[in-house]
């Protein structure tokens, strides 16, 4: 379970999180909406500690991680999985290398060692250790990231975040810059990754037509402030402005395709 508790974020004279409090059930897909620069992401970047608050607590399973030096807020993040806008592959390095890069690091697991568990976690995101496009008698696993499509990139990077295990997946715009079919199938595939690892997912986005395919439940933030929160039922039934513009444009870009 992670746990906000009027949560509060300034930089500078500037208020980008004004005592945010809601709660992610274990095992949950929670979607934050919101228009650009409302702070959904500093949320990500707050619970990890990659930001710090200024105000109010944020508990992960109960444990208050408000104030934790930066040494025992390793451990923490070793329970969290965050998948970023872009990929963010490292360019000298293969596909099996990107993806044991954290088993390698973390759990001292040589190239080699690391190989079952790469290959279980390219199967996870359907790319199976392998992609039939390719030459037949060229493994994906050993090609560079600027070898490989954009959307087979997204693929990895989440294949790379899962492969050490963590309790808690976040994605920050994990959809950007990709076509409605590849987008599609990006969504499918946190939805299946959070069912078959058992996570808790926390999905930044704008987009409500994803929201409304794969969540569990939905928050609204605008301003830095949520506006709305409930099941898709419920923000189906909303009365709150912003979210019937959020909704109106997703049905106008479901009538366009």
């Amino acid at each position: 379970m992670i746990d906000f508790e009027s949560l509060v974020k300034r930089f500078g004279d500037r208020t980008v999180l004004k005592g945010l409090s809601f709660t992610v059930q274990e095992g949950e897909i929670v979607f934050i909406l919101g228009t650009s620069g409302t702070g959904k992401s500093v949320l990500l970047k707050t619970l990890v500690g990659l930001l710090r608050a200024d105000g109010g607590r944020v508990r992960i399973a109960g444990e208050d991680v408000t104030d934790l030096s930066e040494e025992n807020y390793l451990p923490i993040r070793r329970r969290c999985g965050m998948v970023f806008q872009h990929p963010a592959l490292f360019d000298s390095l293969t596909i099996a290398e990107n993806i044991a890069y954290g088993l390698m690091k973390h759990e001292r697991l040589s190239l080699e060692e690391a190989m079952p568990r790469v290959r279980e976690c390219l199967a996870l995101v359907g790319l199976g250790g392998g992609d039939p496009s390719l030459q037949p008698d060229i493994q994906l696993e050993t090609k560079l990231p600027t070898q490989i499509s954009y959307g087979m990139q997204k693929r990895v990077s989440l294949a790379r975040t899962v492969a050490v295990g963590p309790k808690i997946l976040l994605f920050d715009e994990p959809t950007t810059g990709l076509d409605p079919v590849t987008t599609r199938q990006i969504n499918h595939l946190i939805r299946d990754l959070s069912r078959k690892t058992k996570t808790t997912s926390m999905v930044v986005s704008h987009d409500m037509d994803c929201a409304l395919e794969i969540a569990d439940r939905i928050v609204v933030l605008d301003k830095g402030m949520i506006v709305e929160q409930g099941t898709v039922k419920e923000i189906l039934d909303s009365k709150q402005p912003l979210v019937i513009d959020f909704l109106a444009e997703a049905k106008a870009r479901t009538v366009e395709q």
